[in-house]
Formats: structure tokens, sequence, C-alpha cells
């Protein structure tokens, strides 16, 4: 098993794409940004090294496919992070309980997001 360099964000934000994509450059990786459940699902396969879903989105349900990744033995490992408004409890609880290893309020996301990515990329081993 091969872990990619490529961080995958489930997301519409563009506010967020941009945070997201400068941080991944800082950080050695590339990312994709997807809008479509079943492209989500094609670049799993590819076992990206961490997946961000914005949990607010409203191009995909998130939570279900949080759920489908978490059980799904080629792609349960893969690392999983979800976001939103401090606010909504209730789909924080919903995504944890689906699978997701990490779920932030946007403003923590948003503030640590460099550090996080930093973290991923440093649990790459230079071999890969």
């Amino acid at each position: 098993m091969t872990v990619t360099r490529k961080i995958v964000a489930v997301l519409d934000d563009l506010f967020f794409q941009v945070k997201i994509m400068d941080a991944a450059k800082r950080a050695g990786l590339g990312v994709v940004f997807v809008k479509d459940e079943a492209k989500v699902l094609e670049l799993a396969a590819g076992l990206p090294t961490l997946m961000v879903f914005d949990l607010n989105g409203k191009a995909v349900n998130a939570v279900k496919l949080i759920k489908k990744l978490k059980h799904q033995p080629e792609t349960k490992q893969i690392s999983l992070l979800g976001y939103v408004s401090h606010v909504q409890v209730d789909l924080k609880k919903e995504a944890l309980a689906a699978g997701a290893d990490v779920v932030l309020p946007r403003s923590t996301f948003s503030t640590s997001l460099p550090s996080i990515l930093q973290r991923h990329a440093d649990a790459l081993s230079p071999e890969q």
C-alpha cells in the first residue's frame, strides 16, 4: 500500500479552497478539489494522505461519504477530517460516528490548517 502525497478536499467554498491550496503547497502536498461523489470515491482509491470534508457542503452528503470510505477495506485507513460550524454539535457527532477521524470547528480548522497539513506531509516516509 502506497499513500500518495495528495489531499482530496470535498468542498465548494472558494475561501477554503484558497486556504487549503496555499497550505498544501507549503507542506509539499498536492491537492484536488472535488464536488462529486463518484469522483471522491475514484480519488480515494488512489489513497490520498488526507481527505478533507466541509460538512456543510451542498454538492455531496459528506457524512454518507465518510461512512462509505471507512467501511470499505481498501479505503478505511485514509485520514478523514471534517469541519463544521461550531454550533452544529449534532452534525459533528454524526460525522464522528460515521468514521471521521477528526471534526473541527471552521475557525479551528482555518487556523490549524498549516500545521495539520505539515503533520500529514511529515508522516509520509521519504520513499513514498
